[in-house]
C-alpha cells in the first residue's frame, strides 16, 4: 500500500471511530441493544452520502444499513472498517456509487472492506457485510493483513508456519456482493486479498477496463464463490480471473466474454515481493462456465490449472528459504481441482490446460 493510500486509510479509520462513538445510527430502531452496524442509518448519513464530499480523499466509513433510491448517486468512496462495520449493508436499489471515467493514478477503491490493526496489537475484523443492487464505478477491495501478498505485514507473517490460519483469522469474512454491476477503472474490479474467506459474488456483471484482471484471489484466501456472473472487462494482456494460492473456491455458471487473453488461471506465485506463499491452490471447483473467443485470434487458455508464465521465474527465489510453502518448493501445486461442463465458443478443447496433478476435467463442449 502506498503512503498516500495509508494516509487515506488512517483518516477513514479515525473518522469511523469518531462516528461510531457518536453513534450515527437511527435511534428509533428497536435494535438498540445490537451493534450500531445492525441498525438503519440516520437521515444525516443519507444527506452526507448524497452531497458532494468535503474531502474526496477520505473514504466515508459505513457502520449501518444503507438503503438508496434508484436515482441516487454517491460520489464519495466508501469503507467498511473493522468489527464495527459487521452487519452493515448497502442496497442501492439500482442507484450508483462512484463516478464514471478513468480512475486517477493511486486512486483508492470505490468500496473498501478492511480489517484494522489496532494500537494494542489486536485485529478488528469486519464480517457479514452485504452490497446489493448497486452500479459501482471503479473497484471493490477486501483486505485483512495487507492490500496484497507483498504487503509488509503479510510478508512478516509468512515467515511463520501457521501463516495461512493467522491470515484468515484476521481477514474479512462472509461478504456478499449480489446483483451488482462493476464498471472497472483501475488494476482490478474485485480484489480478494490474502486470507479473505467466504466472499460471494453472484448474479452480477463485471465490465469496464482493467489494467490486469477482473477478479484476483490472492494467497491464503479460501472458500469464495463466484457464481452466475458475466465478465466483459477489457484488458491488454492478462487473464480475466487469477486464483493465486487460493483454495476451496467455487466458480460456477459464469460467462467470460472476449476471453482471448485468458479466462481463469490457477497458480501460486513463488516468492514475489519476498513473501513465502503457503497455501496451495487445491480443491477449487469450476462448474458450468462459458468462454467466448473472437474468431481468427490466437487465444490463451480458458482455464489453466498450474499456470506458469515466463515472468514468474523472475521472483521465485525472492522469498527466504524455509521448511514450508514456497520457501521449500516453488511448485504451483494446482492439484485436486474439478473442471466440468465448460462451454467454449470459437475455440478448442485444448483451451482447458492441466499442468497440475489429480485434477478432474470432464464434459467440455466446444461450439463453433
Amino acid at each position: 500500500m502506498s503512503e498516500k493510500a495509508k494516509a487515506r486509510y488512517a483518516a477513514g479509520w479515525a473518522l469511523a471511530m469518531a462516528l461510531s462513538a457518536a453513534c450515527y445510527c437511527d435511534d428509533s430502531s428497536h435494535a438498540a441493544s445490537r451493534l450500531p452496524a445492525a441498525q438503519a442509518c440516520s437521515a444525516s448519513v443519507y444527506t452526507t452520502l448524497r452531497d458532494i464530499p468535503d474531502d474526496p480523499t477520505v473514504q466515508f466509513p459505513v457502520t449501518c444499513r444503507i438503503s438508496l433510491d434508484r436515482d441516487d448517486l454517491v460520489t464519495q468512496d466508501l469503507a467498511f472498517f473493522g468489527a464495527g462495520a459487521s452487519g452493515a449493508s448497502i442496497d442501492c436499489h439500482g442507484g450508483t456509487i462512484g463516478i464514471p471515467g478513468k480512475a486517477p493514478r493511486d486512486a483508492p477503491p470505490t468500496i473498501l472492506i478492511a480489517s484494522v490493526h489496532q494500537d494494542n496489537g489486536a485485529w478488528s475484523v469486519p464480517h457479514d457485510i452485504s452490497i446489493k443492487n448497486c452500479r459501482i464505478y471503479g473497484s471493490v477491495h477486501i483486505m485483512g493483513l495487507g492490500a496484497n501478498a507483498e504487503a509488509d505485514e503479510v510478508r512478516q507473517s509468512s515467515l511463520n508456519r501457521n501463516h495461512t490460519q493467522f491470515a484468515q483469522s484476521v481477514a474479512p469474512t462472509s461478504i456478499v456482493l449480489d446483483k451488482v454491476t462493476i464498471i472497472a477503472a483501475g488494476p482490478e474490479a474485485l480484489y480478494i486479498a490474502p486470507g479473505v474467506t467466504h466472499v460471494t459474488l453472484s448474479h452480477s456483471v463485471i465490465g469496464g477496463t482493467v489494467k490486469t484482471h477482473a477478479v484476483y484471489m490472492d494467497a491464503e484466501s479460501a472458500h469464495n464463490s463466484i457464481v452466475d456472473t458475466r465478465f466483459e472487462t477489457r484488458n491488454g494482456h492478462r487473464e480475466m480471473m487469477a486464483i493465486d494460492g487460493s483454495a476451496n473456491n467455487l466458480i460456477q455458471g459464469n460467462s467470460f466474454i472476449n476471453a482471448d487473453h485468458g479466462g481463469i488461471y490457477v497458480f501460486r506465485n513463488c516468492g514475489e515481493g519476498g513473501t513465502i506463499r503457503h497455501q496451495e491452490p487445491r480443491y477449487n471447483r469450476f462448474l458450468n462456465n462459458r468462454f467466448d473467443y473472437d474468431k481468427g485470434t490466437s487465444p490463451y487458455p480458458a482455464i489453466w490449472l498450474g499456470a506458469h508464465e515466463p515472468f514468474m521465474s523472475l521472483y521465485c527465489y525472492d522469498d527466504p528459504p524455509a521448511p514450508f510453502g514456497s520457501g521449500a518448493n516453488n511448485g504451483n501445486f494446482a492439484d485436486n481441482n474439478i473442471v466440468t461442463n465448460t462451454v467454449i465458443d470459437d475455440g478448442t478443447a485444448s483451451l482447458i490446460r492441466d499442468n497440475g496433478a489429480h485434477n478432474q476435467i470432464s464434459g467440455t463442449v466446444v461450439k463453433p
